[in-house]
């Protein structure tokens, strides 16, 4: 059955009797008289069929239950005003170049840049990758989602989140070479470099493994490249759990072991000081970050 609301007037006698504790502040704050709020406030008991104020001598202050009631009802009506608030997200409208690393975009971009543009139908989106994930340096671009220590003067930066490293492989991989029980064991296999050779160095040395020669194995020169050859079953990587977030919820990829290096860099938001004000860069901007916000998981879960 359809639930009753009470009449608008009665729960703005309400909440201004409950914000102001009088009832001749809260006619004031109306513009009616003061019998006028006693009136509604009647009003509002009797729709209710319980009593909101209770009277001692010449006083009159909130019971118990009407206390908690005009609590909720502060909430709500708080509710409405930022309903009205809102911004109309179709009435924003023109162009935003966006320059991402390309894991980034492979894990993020890609996968949910269609929730953005549901919401900004306005927008004219596109998308860029780059070779160098620190590089912010072309100036057609409004933002760039770039990698690095955070070091770009004259930018407006936002942290978007720290990377922490393990390796990731697939399952199939692990199962054709018998699995693995120690981390030395990983020397063993196919080992998967991107850029260059430091952090596998960085991880063997976290997890005690002496490693006298050259860290062996394959270099590449792009995510897209070693992400598709680990998910191939071609050798391990280091990854993320925010990169590798897609394939290793989906069980094309699992993490042998739980010891994690710090990446040297972290993920921002990068953005000219001259397209801050943008409607189109704001929203991104925006979005971005809750996006972020809600779908960062541990990657622990993922550990084999």
């Amino acid at each position: 059955m359809r639930q009753k609301i009470p009449p608008s007037h009665t729960l703005q006698a309400l909440d201004s009797f409950a914000r102001f504790g009088s009832v001749w502040r809260a006619a004031e704050d109306l513009g009616i008289t003061r019998s006028a709020v006693s009136h509604r406030i009647a009003l509002l008991e009797e729709f209710l069929g319980f009593e909101i104020l209770e009277r001692s001598g010449k006083g009159v202050a909130l019971t118990a239950r009407g206390k908690r009631y005009a609590l909720g009802v502060r909430n709500s009506l708080a509710l409405l005003v930022d309903a009205i608030d809102e911004p109309d997200r179709s009435a924003i409208d023109g162009n935003l170049r966006i320059s991402s690393t390309t894991g980034f975009a492979l894990a993020w971009l890609c996968n949910h840049i269609a929730e953005f543009h549901e919401d900004y139908p306005g927008i004219n989106v596109e998308i860029l990758t780059r070779r160098e994930p620190d590089d912010v340096s072309d100036g057609s671009v409004d933002v760039f989602i770039a990698f690095g220590d955070g070091n770009w003067p004259n930018y407006l930066l936002k942290k978007l989140y720290d990377v922490d490293f393990l390796p990731v492989c697939s399952p199939s991989l692990l199962n054709k070479r018998g699995g693995v029980g120690q981390p030395q064991d990983l020397l063993r296999f196919p080992l998967l470099h991107l850029y260059s050779r430091d952090d596998w160095s960085r991880w063997f040395a976290a997890t005690g493994v002496e490693v006298e020669r050259e860290i062996p194995g394959m270099m590449f020169s792009d995510m897209f490249l070693v992400l598709t050859a680990t998910m191939a079953g071609q050798g391990v990587m280091m990854g993320d759990n925010v990169t590798c977030a897609g394939p290793l919820a989906a069980g094309q990829l699992v993490c042998p072991f739980s010891t994690t290096i710090s990446a040297q860099g972290s993920y921002y938001l990068v953005i000219q000081r001259r397209k801050k004000s943008s409607a189109a860069v704001q929203a991104f901007s925006t979005w971005i970050e809750e996006l972020i916000a809600q779908w960062r998981t541990g990657i622990n879960r993922y550990v084999v």
